[in-house]
């Protein structure tokens, strides 16, 4: 019996998880064949990509990205297309299994529910995307039958312990989070600690976003509110538990006491082969996860006062309605602001809270109210920065 190739569509295959994606197709040729590929403007590597994975269909950000690869590219056969219009014929490739949605951030909302609205399976890694549209994705996806797999580690943990049990039996479910790199420094050190420590991650590596998310621990707050709506619980369902050791990814705590975990190697090719081999399981060429080495599992309560941000997460979560856009445009923001050195990491939570604090919240119905409370949000937390520079 012939085995079918799965065709794949990568959103955001110059990033982390795109990189990781291409690593399990290198691994797995006869299983997985790449037909189109979506990226920024990181040209140097995405042309690098075209040539080793020949996809049939690509799309960047800018024209002038598309019109550079072209160039470089000469005489291969492969369509450059660009902006909203390319990231939307990329998700609708022709003869594609399966969508990899990569993106970092609010910009990988668009080609995701493009991608669902085809119809298309989804590999789901861009958080925001669930984060600020969970019901809207949700109700695509039911209208067009498309499945959404978890692709972050922790999710593909909890969807693993699931396995089709009924959400009815479920108590509870923990994310686990290493607790970054400041897990055990003093409080009064957090503020102003610089940028090169809160990028090294002590576990994961990861794209510089994810990795400040990290640090402040807005990462699992963001992925309290992405599990909400990818697996239907009630906030109160959902908690976080800090694991330094990072080997158990997600647990589920059934009514009649039992608890089920999930747990494997720090590295993100095995959550991501999950996602494209499902429902099958193939080898992955990683060494196993042997226990006797790893010691000792720790557990700890998250401290509030350590990570503000995760409470702003929290509030937001429980809130719901426009509250989650609020709070990912303004991370967004603040966090970049960080990365380029314009403030502070103490700052970070200053922007988002006073995002969060001065937002009229509203029920949201649309794409396009989502997009333009993100937009709103994003002015403020500039004008924000703004005046905090001139006070200075």
């Amino acid at each position: 019996m012939l085995r079918k190739t799965k065709k794949l569509v990568i959103l955001g295959s110059t990033g982390s998880i795109g990189r990781n994606t291409l690593e399990v197709v290198r691994n797995h040729p006869d299983r997985l064949r790449v037909v189109a590929l979506a990226a920024g403007r990181n040209i140097d590597l995405l042309e690098k990509q075209v040539l080793e994975f020949k996809p049939q269909l690509v799309a960047v950000e800018r024209e002038t990205e598309a019109w550079k690869l072209r160039k470089r590219l000469g005489s291969q056969k492969v369509e450059i297309l660009h902006g909203d219009r390319g990231f939307e014929a990329v998700v609708s490739a022709r003869g594609s299994d399966l969508v990899v949605s990569a993106i970092t951030g609010f910009a990988g909302l668009k080609p995701t529910l493009a991608a669902l609205k085809k119809g298309k399976d989804l590999a789901l890694a861009n958080k925001e995307s669930m984060v600020v549209a969970g019901a809207l994705l949700r109700k695509t996806a039911a209208r067009t039958g498309a499945k959404i797999i978890p692709v972050d580690s922790e999710h593909s943990g909890i969807f693993q312990c699931l396995n089709g049990r009924k959400k009815k039996f479920i108590r509870k479910i923990y994310l686990t989070a290493s607790g970054g790199p400041f897990f055990r420094v003093p409080l009064q050190e957090l503020s102003q600690k610089s940028l090169s420590e809160a990028l090294q991650h002590p576990r994961w590596k990861m794209g510089p976003k994810v990795t400040i998310d990290s640090a402040t621990l807005m990462n699992k707050g963001l992925e309290l509110i992405e599990a909400r709506w990818l697996f239907d619980l009630r906030p109160e369902q959902l908690e976080v538990i800090i694991h330094p050791q990072s080997v158990i990814h997600a647990l589920v705590e059934y009514l009649d006491g039992s608890v089920l975990a999930q747990l494997s190697q720090t590295d993100m090719r095995i959550p991501i082969q999950y996602a494209l081999s499902y429902p099958e399981r193939w080898p992955t060429g990683l060494r196993p996860l042997d226990l006797t080495e790893v010691e000792k599992l720790e557990f700890y309560k998250v401290e509030e006062n350590r990570y503000p941000l995760f409470t702003l997460a929290r509030k937001a979560l429980e809130t719901g309605h426009s509250l989650p856009v609020v709070l990912n445009a303004a991370n967004e923001v603040a966090v970049r602001a960080f990365l380029d050195g314009k403030i502070s990491f103490g700052q970070i939570y200053e922007v988002v809270s006073y995002c969060i604090n001065n937002h009229q919240l509203q029920s949201l119905n649309s794409l396009e109210e989502i997009i333009l409370i993100d937009r709103k949000t994003r002015t403020q937390a500039c004008q924000y920065l703004g005046w905090k520079g001139n006070e200075k």
